[in-house]
């Protein structure tokens, strides 16, 4: 293993000019040497050559991190993201497509980083869809060159990468919001105050206590009702079940043909069967 790798290994994690240094200093392999490697990959399995794969290539994880500074992301965070998507393009990578791996690890680079710079620019997430995450990269750049965006710019961009023009124009809103604090700060003003989120966006919810004696007094007023219910004769309280406590109700009249009687005498045992429960809950 040359001094180079082994610098690699141990340089310090919080100096990015020490880890460039570093990955600056790693010999770049040749296209054999990189096809033998990822062939001892593929076939054997060589953790030893994957390791080789991924260090000579460092330097150009940290060339693609350097075009995104501008999001005003960690440039170590960038490169380390990049580095996980260096490594899975190694894993990936088919020494038989006569391909340099730089190119075949292009995307999955870019892929990492970019869903790092999604996770991390906002609280919020700022794209989550195909054309919403095409319009991220793409419309920062355009802002950059354009400037404040008229009707025929937005139409030329919506044009240029596929989408609507809605798509732009909603892309441009959040590119220009700025995440706002919840709570208000110490020293805001009372006019600050007032418009910070936590002054609309209450939680109406009931606290732990109002919540715990809630479910206290459901739990009794169930255990009264299973009580009362218990005390009823089993005419009763199939007669209640019938005509209150099934999707299709009984009649009073099919009811007194089950039990042999009138339909005024079910509608009594009905009536007395409600008033024990009333009396029974009260108590």
């Amino acid at each position: 293993m040359s001094k180079s790798l082994d610098l690699a290994l141990t340089l310090p994690t919080h100096s990015i000019e020490a880890y460039l240094a570093a990955a600056a200093g790693i010999p770049v392999l040749s296209a054999e040497e990189e096809r033998e490697l990822a062939i001892r990959l593929r076939d054997e399995n060589d953790l030893e050559a994957a390791r080789r794969l991924v260090l000579s290539n460092l330097r150009f994880v940290a060339y693609i991190a350097r075009g995104y500074r501008g999001y005003g992301l960690p440039e170590a965070d960038l490169i380390q993201e990049g580095s996980i998507g260096l490594m899975k393009a190694v894993k990936r990578f088919n020494p038989d497509m006569n391909v340099r791996l730089v190119s075949f690890a292009v995307h999955w680079i870019k892929a990492e980083i970019h869903e790092y710079v999604l996770r991390n620019w906002r609280i919020v997430k700022v794209a989550t869809t195909k054309a919403q995450r095409k319009l991220f990269f793409n419309l920062r750049k355009a802002r950059v060159r354009l400037g404040v965006m008229n009707e025929d710019e937005i139409s030329n961009i919506a044009n240029d990468l596929g989408v609507t023009r809605d798509n732009v124009r909603e892309m441009e809103t959040r590119l220009n919001s700025r995440d706002a604090a919840f709570d208000p700060y110490s020293n805001d003003s009372d006019d600050e105050v007032a418009v910070t989120p936590a002054a609309y966006l209450s939680d109406h919810r009931p606290g732990p206590a109002k919540e715990l004696e809630d479910n206290q007094w459901q739990a009794q007023n169930q255990q009264q009702l299973r009580d009362a219910l218990s005390q009823l004769d089993a005419r009763s309280l199939d007669i209640l079940h019938s005509r209150w406590l099934v999707d299709k109700k009984i009649t009073l009249h099919e009811l007194a043909d089950k039990y042999g009687v009138s339909a005024e005498r079910i509608r009594q045992l009905e009536a007395n069967a409600i008033k024990k429960l009333k009396k029974a809950m009260v108590n």
